[in-house]
């Protein structure tokens, strides 16, 4: 079936969603932690993407234990209700936790420094079998808010079948804390500079949906990863546009 670049007349209602470029910074420059989607995957299969994923119904828990800006701060910076701006920052570190196995919690004043001893846990939460405000209580862990900044707003076009309404947040890599590509939702995981990542794609070796190649792209204008999580940002709405051009269907984004 042909693909139409024309706005059905019922779009589907996006689902809120976290995506995280996480950081660190190594003698080379500023590296970003990215994974290659498996091809069976329903949406942005075989896509080369930041962790994340929808909201889950439980991640709004208000009993989660919570250090750094309020859930007020984010719903203002997310332009959301209090509400979907507490389940959007627990959406970001329960699925940056189980797709790469980062986990942006500790005590209020200090960040956990082996998240592997909680590998059993990670399965859990993978499987929905336990909740992160769960995962947090038993373990006596505090949900760091502190770690994440916000740094975009993104909503797939509504031509698509699927579609999500995403914020972005960026963090830094903890100390002593290692991410992994331990996920059946990606085939291949690992950390690269931003024009390393830009150039795969540009030679064909990898695909990058346009939040990613324009976060990317921003990113390369970083040299550490301080300079990126203290950059001025205004987050406001993208909805990229589709226009056929011939044969081929483009991607606009903003006013190109």
């Amino acid at each position: 079936m042909e693909f139409s670049v024309e706005p059905p007349e019922s779009p589907a209602v996006p689902r809120d969603a976290a995506t995280v470029i996480l950081l660190r910074d190594t003698e080379r420059g500023l590296e970003v932690f990215l994974q290659r989607r498996v091809a069976a995957m329903a949406f942005a299969a075989g896509m080369t993407v930041f962790p994340g994923g929808g909201v889950d119904k439980r991640d709004a828990d208000a009993s989660v234990a919570w250090a750094g800006p309020p859930a007020v701060d984010w719903a203002d910076w997310f332009n959301s209700t209090e509400s979907v701006a507490r389940a959007l920052v627990c959406a970001a570190v329960r699925e940056t936790f189980e797709e790469s196995g980062v986990l942006l919690a500790g005590t209020s004043d200090a960040v956990v420094a082996d998240a592997a001893k909680f590998s059993g846990a990670r399965e859990q939460l993978v499987s929905r079998e336990l909740s992160l405000a769960d995962f947090l209580a038993h373990n006596d862990l505090t949900l760091r808010a502190d770690l994440l900044r916000p740094w975009a707003h993104w909503i797939t076009p509504t031509q698509e079948k699927r579609r999500y309404d995403t914020r972005f947040f960026a963090a830094a890599l903890p100390e002593g804390q290692h991410a992994d590509g331990a996920t059946t939702e990606a085939e291949s995981s690992g950390w690269q500079l931003p024009s390393e990542a830009l150039a795969d794609a540009e030679a064909g070796r990898s695909t990058l949906m346009p939040p990613t190649w324009h976060t990317l792209t921003e990113l390369a204008g970083f040299e550490t990863t301080a300079e990126a999580l203290a950059s001025e940002r205004k987050v406001e709405a993208i909805i990229p546009t589709l226009r056929r051009e011939g044969d081929k269907v483009r991607v606009i984004v903003g006013d190109e």
